[in-house]
């Protein structure tokens, strides 16, 4: 089982290439090129991610997570097991090419508990736009992420629905957060 990186190391992808992949295996039809979307309609339940800047290697992985059951999601599981590691990585390429993700400037630290804002800036880096490697893989880019995927995500880690983090690290970390903080830091992430 994958703690952060998986054991085989991901094929370097070929942005170029990757932008006719990601239009031909409908990625874009949810995951928008254009950094400041996560897709044509997002809806209330935040269900597609911004893909725009996201390191390469953590877009695989969670491919990889996706296939293996590890993350959990019907649809992206589908979608996952119908491209190989070459495909994969030329889509990522192509996400990764793409200017990064942001938000709309609105991300005021939160008041309360600070301090887990820290400890995102610990991995995720300043303003959420990536930052440590774990095994090889790049800590995602959060700043800018779209507030309900995130809120959706942080509410997964939370829960342990969703438990792919090294160590189980965001499991820790989300485990202490209120309804209210969990939204109040969201939105935060979502404005950098």
């Amino acid at each position: 089982m994958c703690a952060f990186a998986c054991a085989v190391a991901a094929p370097r992808g070929d942005a170029v290439v990757g932008k006719e992949k990601a239009d031909s295996e409908r990625c874009i039809e949810c995951h928008s090129p254009d950094p400041r979307l996560s897709g044509p309609d997002n809806g209330t339940g935040g269900r597609f991610a911004k893909l725009t800047g996201q390191a390469p290697d953590y877009l695989v992985k969670q491919l990889r997570n996706f296939r293996s059951g590890e993350r959990r999601h019907d649809f992206m599981a589908m979608m996952a097991r119908s491209i190989d590691d070459a495909a994969a990585a030329d889509i990522a390429a192509y996400f990764a090419s793409l200017p990064v993700m942001r938000g709309d400037g609105s991300g005021a630290a939160p008041v309360a508990r600070e301090f887990y804002v820290a400890a995102c800036v610990e991995c995720h880096g300043e303003a959420g736009k990536g930052g440590k490697t774990i095994s090889g893989v790049n800590a995602p880019v959060i700043g800018g992420q779209d507030q309900r995927y995130l809120e959706k995500q942080l509410t997964d880690w939370r829960s342990g629905e969703r438990r792919n983090s090294p160590d189980g690290a965001m499991n820790r970390v989300t485990k202490a957060l209120t309804d209210d903080e969990l939204r109040t830091l969201a939105s935060y992430l979502a404005g950098l």
